[in-house]
């Protein structure tokens, strides 16, 4: 019998680090840009997947060349469940967290396989369009209330409908910078608010009490991604909505979550799930309990960002507006960036798989032998956040 023409037969990885337009500010330090890992997947009959994840901590680039990769090559691409088993069978079923944004990347790549062997967008694969257009945030990233207002209202004038902050800075600022996102933005656009975890239960009461003026679509995260008991009391005694992310990695957590009535929305983000599939068990999980979802941003460049808009295209319940970091990107791995400036973005419909190309000589510019500042805040070397902070 002769090998499937899918076989993966090599595997090539890069790390690249894309710095921001605009530093972030949030509730963990500040952050530069954005570090990913990149990969190119070839197979026996010449077809190539291209895929992306996240790299904020030094174990996910271990981990993706000494373990999933290996086990990627040899393997049928469109066999896309059996890897992923076949990762968590290397020992990580004990650990599944610290093998999902490693495995994402390959997994995406199958996907991208997947779609050119079949001469399809990846949309079109997982159902078709359910939505044309994905509307997606405008993403405030100063701590200062005077420019978050400007901020706001320059999204606002661009045709952004919804628009994020981190929470978490301080009690007082905290309130400071959702009066001022609000005065920018008028009465009608979206405000959301993520906390990453800084808040205990009780601040969070207090915290949820004085917002509750600013009609916000949700906070995010309140509490620390473990304590699911307290957030589902604080959606007892809350009128705002409670979203959790950190707490929402595997497709178990999200049972979890809803077994628990923990969230009003889901964040997901296939990165973070270990990979598309598995992002989607998870949306159609919320599905069936009447929960919408939305996908989180790790800062996506244009490899990911194809894959969410195919995703988001394509998930009923993805009804509120997508996280993302793309327009505060510097540069990219693509040759042609998406389209955003309109507050909203297009899954690409005339193209196989992703529907991108990989820029290798941007990825080779963009090359990192580190991953610069994700947490901490240099201006302070001795300060560092702790979760809960206050």
């Amino acid at each position: 019998m002769n090998p499937s023409p899918t076989i993966i037969t090599s595997i090539s990885c890069w790390k690249v680090f894309v710095p921001f337009v605009h530093q972030v500010e949030w509730s963990a330090g500040t952050r530069p840009g954005i570090t990913r890992l990149v990969v190119k997947v070839e197979t026996a009959d010449g077809t190539v997947g291209i895929g992306e994840t996240i790299c904020l901590l030094e174990f996910i680039e271990p981990v993706l060349r000494k373990t999933v990769i290996p086990l990627a090559i040899g393997e049928d691409a469109c066999d896309i469940e059996r890897l992923l088993r076949k990762t968590e069978g290397a020992g990580y079923y004990h650990h599944k967290r610290a093998v999902t944004m490693a495995r994402a990347a390959v997994e995406m790549a199958c996907w991208d396989i997947v779609g050119k062997q079949a001469g399809m967008p990846l949309h079109r694969l997982w159902g078709g369009k359910f939505r044309a257009q994905v509307p997606i945030i405008g993403y405030i990233q100063s701590a200062d209330p005077a420019v978050a207002a400007r901020e706001a209202a320059d999204f606002v004038s661009r045709g952004f409908g919804t628009l994020k902050l981190k929470l978490g800075m301080g009690e007082a600022l905290d309130i400071e910078l959702v009066r001022a996102v609000r005065d920018g933005a008028g009465p009608t656009a979206r405000i959301r608010g993520d906390a990453n975890g800084a808040w205990t239960i009780g601040t969070a009461k207090r915290q949820l009490r004085k917002l509750e003026p600013f009609d916000l679509e949700y906070v995010e995260q309140p509490l620390p991604l473990e304590d699911l008991a307290g957030s589902a009391h604080l959606r007892k005694n809350t009128c705002i909505p409670i979203a959790l992310d950190e707490a929402a990695y595997t497709l178990q957590d999200v049972h979890s979550i809803i077994a628990a009535e923990a969230a009003d929305v889901v964040v997901i983000d296939p990165h973070e799930a270990g990979g598309l599939i598995q992002a989607r068990k998870q949306a159609a999980l919320c599905e069936a309990a009447g929960i919408p979802v939305t996908l989180h941003s790790g800062g996506e460049c244009g490899v990911s960002m194809a894959a969410y808009l195919h995703f988001a295209a394509s998930v009923p319940n993805l009804s509120l507006a997508i996280d993302t970091q793309y327009p505060n990107l510097s540069a990219d791995i693509i040759p042609e960036r998406h389209d955003w400036s309109s507050g909203w973005m297009e899954p690409i419909a005339g193209k196989p798989g992703l529907g991108v190309d990989l820029d290798e000589a941007a990825v080779a510019r963009l090359q990192s032998d580190v991953i610069p500042n994700p947490y901490l805040d240099p201006r302070r070397p001795d300060w560092f956040g702790t979760k809960p902070a206050y």
